[in-house]
């Protein structure tokens, strides 16, 4: 799950956007990667919550579509269905995308 609010720090704009796993993935370890911190693999870590579920919320800049994935045991990479959009890699599959316009609505069809 995926969840977005926009919100005033220090007289900035900025999307805040919690990303949660269920407590169904088993993991040591879940990290946040994307290009919002130049891909790096463990400067972002989810923690468990008091139900088990897997949590992170992250502060971005406005009007931007930033790329992600999470990566579990340093080894397994995870997408995401909730996030915006995807767009195929180099490396023959999917980063999945988030949005952090406060006016983008979701597509459904």
């Amino acid at each position: 799950m995926i969840e977005k609010s926009f919100v005033s720090t220090g007289g900035r704009e900025m999307a805040q956007v919690t990303f949660t796993l269920p407590d169904s993935v088993w993991a040591d370890k879940i990290y946040l990667v994307g290009d919002f911190n130049r891909w790096n693999r463990s400067s972002h870590p989810l923690r468990r919550d008091r139900m088990g579920w897997w949590t992170l919320t992250v502060e971005l800049d406005l009007g931007r579509a930033y790329q992600f994935r999470y990566l579990r045991d340093g080894r397994d990479w995870m997408n995401d269905g909730q996030a915006d959009a995807y767009m195929h890699n180099t490396y023959a599959n999917h980063t999945f995308v988030i949005i952090t316009d406060p006016n983008f609505k979701h597509y459904c069809d």
